[in-house]
């Protein structure tokens, strides 16, 4: 069991005795060999004894030995106890310096306690001592072990994961133990030291567990009260996750397809989130702690002073569980669980906390709360997800909580906020924001639940919008149950836009504040939803964050390009807006500064003004759209068709089949927008050859278009999939996904004669480069 360093192991020091590094060397080999001590207590207790002082054991072999010897079946429990926690102090002073130091790396700091704790044998020790699920001999000794014991064994085993390098992969390679781990949470009095210890050995297991593999699984979880269920799932979030790939070609499109054709069945986190999903009144638990309140605090100014005093003590896990404890030690002076606060708030014991530490307990337990409803809103159950969040009233839930808890008036806007990476190093109301944002944005996306984020104030307002434009209401609007709207003045929708006009120029929150409000209006374009945004001021603000903000961040830009396509995309009201704030060339100039600057985070915007434009000119029997057309600057610039060229040349040239991601594969869809709607207007042709003539001016003929022939087969790969839903291109473009189809086929006709195919435009000596790239 005992972790297997290198002979200069930094746990040593510098300088060391022949003979002390003897016993350790010996104690090394035989771990490894398998052969001679299987435990370093097996050394005599007068050699330990004699190199004790030498080598600044501090005793801890020879109390091992103890351990190990008052461990036996019919042994004095007693006596194993009293050791263990002896042994338990002095592992535990050095864990807490471990996570307190200033981030230091365990390579760079000494724990000679707990190396020396693993080196002979503690933690095999440990393990046994706690009965395992397949060991009936042991389990016979469960009676005998108090609640503390197996208490002091956990946080003894927590605290050698924390300082030992290898121990949490040791422990997570025994399946058997992992899984009767979560028996004893069933043990509310071991509960947080179980799961504390579960979470860092499911941190770094190889192969995610499976859920369903857990002895009585819906009973373990119907058993949790509220906060023990909040505490569980920081457990849960590592086993429905998709393991994190890196930034590495496994994110291309091309290793993805490629993977899922040799992957076929349910990967481990979608089966653990249908097992998740298949225990009774789960989801409605979760709902219920996400939403429940908790008291306001008083005293504005001393309030946040306290706060950031906290944020700063928090900074460790092991504080972080301290503070659990309390919460479960609150808990056991209840008799009865409370969906609020009302019944802990009237606990003595949670007196002694200060207002802000209150709060600041609540925010930790639902961003948890709320990253598992969010994984599983994107999961393959989504429609399943919607249903019960929506029936169990969660989006009223947390409109009720958001002036006095999500967003509060009197929150720091100082604090550092990282990139939109959703595990980003930050503070606890921070990283809720952020996952209150990711809810949002997962909730509305694509999916006709979107219209509960208002109230029935809102919803008479968008069917009015709809009536005055003489358009029919959408279909998802009619249908929405007005029972499970929010409540109060505002709806979340509205509460989210207000907040927005007041976050600082350089925080990150708009990144994900731009993409919670831009997926209320993903999918089929709907005339009513963006007038409802642009009547309070949202194009204005997003053209002052890209054009005079000063904004730097690419991440927020991209956001606000993507939101800004979508709010305006076939709005000519949003185009005359467009065109009363940037009313002047300077203006103009900045906004296309910022889309030029990077064409894979415009793109979509770019796509937008291309469709507005091509339906406006349809529309010349309307005066404003006439009106509009011949004023507005955006539209004027994009009618010119060497500007249209130039987009087409850059979106194709800036990506190939190697490189398409999830990101950039927008920019493909973009090119083909450009020439779908010439093929609509026979300039097919026109287009194909302007792009063989810009491949001669640049002195490389046959490469952009043999690239972009590659990039179509391409597509018909990935969007002719029958697994891929091809939908979304369909609505956001409002051209029927057959003549996208059709569209592909043409340009990628074998006829070299033919006007409409790309391979006529490339000349005899350059053809087929690259030609084989598909066809592994």
């Amino acid at each position: 069991m005992a972790t297997v360093l290198g002979p200069e192991s930094p746990w040593m020091g510098g300088k060391k005795r022949t003979r002390n590094r003897n016993i350790i060397s010996k104690l090394r080999q035989s771990q490894i060999a398998g052969r001679g001590f299987s435990r370093g207590t097996q050394l005599p207790e007068a050699l330990l004894q004699e190199r004790d002082k030498r080598a600044k054991w501090h005793g801890i072999p020879v109390l091992l030995q103890e351990l190990y010897e008052s461990s036996h079946l019919n042994s004095d429990f007693t006596r194993t106890h009293t050791v263990l926690k002896e042994l338990s102090s002095l592992l535990s002073m050095e864990a807490m310096s471990f996570v307190t130091e200033d981030r230091k790396t365990a390579q760079e700091s000494t724990f000679p306690n707990t190396y020396t704790f693993d080196l002979f044998g503690g933690v095999d020790v440990s393990v046994k001592i706690i009965p395992k699920c397949k060991k009936t001999t042991i389990l016979l000794v469960f009676t005998h072990l108090n609640d503390d014991l197996v208490k002091d064994c956990l946080s003894v085993l927590y605290n050698c994961c924390i300082c030992t390098e290898g121990v949490t992969k040791i422990l997570a390679s025994r399946d058997d133990f992992v899984l009767f781990l979560f028996t004893l949470m069933t043990n509310k009095k071991t509960f947080l030291q179980t799961a504390t210890l579960i979470e860092d050995i499911l941190g770094v297991k190889k192969e995610m567990i499976q859920l369903e593999w857990i002895p009585n699984l819906s009973g373990l979880v119907q058993s949790f009260d509220q906060q023990q269920l909040a505490n569980f799932c920081r457990i849960l979030s590592v086993t429905i996750s998709e393991p994190d790939v890196g930034n590495d070609d496994k994110h291309t499109l091309l290793a993805k397809n490629a993977q899922q054709k040799r992957n076929t069945s349910p990967s481990r986190a979608e089966v653990n989130q249908v097992t998740l999903l298949n225990i009774p009144g789960f989801i409605e638990r979760l709902c219920k702690l996400a939403t429940r309140k908790v008291s306001e605090a008083t005293g504005t100014s001393n309030f946040l002073q306290e706060l950031e005093e906290w944020y700063t003590w928090l900074d460790n896990t092991l504080v972080l569980d301290a503070l659990m404890q309390i919460a479960t030690d609150e808990a056991e002076h209840s008799s009865t669980e409370s969906s609020d606060e009302s019944t802990l708030a009237t606990i003595p014991l949670r007196h002694r906390l200060p207002q802000s530490m209150k709060i600041v307990h609540e925010i930790m337990y639902k961003v948890e709360v709320l990253y598992v409803l969010c994984v599983l809103l994107m999961g393959r159950q989504r429609n399943q997800v919607h249903k019960m969040l929506a029936e169990f009233r969660l989006i009223p839930g947390l409109n009720n909580l958001f002036d006095k808890l999500i967003w509060r008036k009197y929150t720091t806007s100082n604090h550092v906020v990282h990139g939109q990476n959703e595990n980003c190093d930050c503070s606890p109301e921070i990283s809720f924001k952020i996952q209150f944002l990711r809810l949002l944005q997962s909730f509305s996306d694509h999916h006709e639940n979107k219209y509960l984020l208002l109230n029935a104030q809102e919803l008479n307002e968008l069917s009015a919008i709809s009536l005055k434009a003489n358009i029919p209401e959408v279909e998802a609007l009619v249908n929405t149950d007005r029972s499970l709207v929010c409540d109060g003045k505002k709806g979340l929708l509205t509460r989210l836009l207000t907040i927005m006009k007041r976050e600082p120029p350089d925080s990150s929150f708009r990144f994900w504040q731009a993409r919670a409000v831009e997926s209320f209006l993903r999918g089929a374009t709907s005339y009513a939803d963006q007038m409802f945004l642009l009547k309070r001021g949202l194009l204005e603000h997003i053209l002052f964050c890209i054009i005079d903000s000063g904004c730097k961040s690419r991440d927020v830009l991209q956001s606000y390009f993507d939101l800004l396509g979508e709010l305006m995309k076939f709005n000519i009201d949003a185009f005359k807006r467009f065109n009363k704030y940037v009313n002047t060339e300077e203006k103009f100039q900045v906004f296309l500064t910022q889309i030029n600057s990077s064409l894979v985070d415009s793109n979509m915007l770019v796509r937008c003004i291309v469709l507005s434009l091509d339906r406006f000119e349809s529309q010349t029997e309307d005066v404003k759209v006439v009106e509009v057309l011949s004023e507005c600057c955006l539209l004027s610039y994009m009618a010119r068709v060497e500007n249209r060229l130039s987009f087409l040349f850059r979106l194709v040239n800036i990506i190939n089949v190697q490189t398409l991601t999830q990101e950039n594969v927008s920019c493909l869809n973009t090119s083909l927008v450009i020439l779908m709607l010439a093929r609509r207007r026979g300039k097919l042709p026109f287009y194909l050859n302007a792009l063989r003539e810009k491949e001669y001016a640049e002195k490389y003929p046959g490469c952009l278009l043999n690239n972009f022939h590659n990039l179509l087969r391409f597509w018909q790969h990935h969007y002719l999939n029958k697994d891929k839903d091809s939908t979304c291109l369909e609505n956001s473009s409002c051209i029927p996904f057959s003549f996208w189809k059709e569209t592909v086929s043409v340009l990628l006709g074998e006829d070299r004669t033919s006007p409409c195919a790309i391979i006529g435009y490339i000349d005899e000596p350059y053809m087929e480069l690259d030609r084989d790239l598909l066809e592994d």
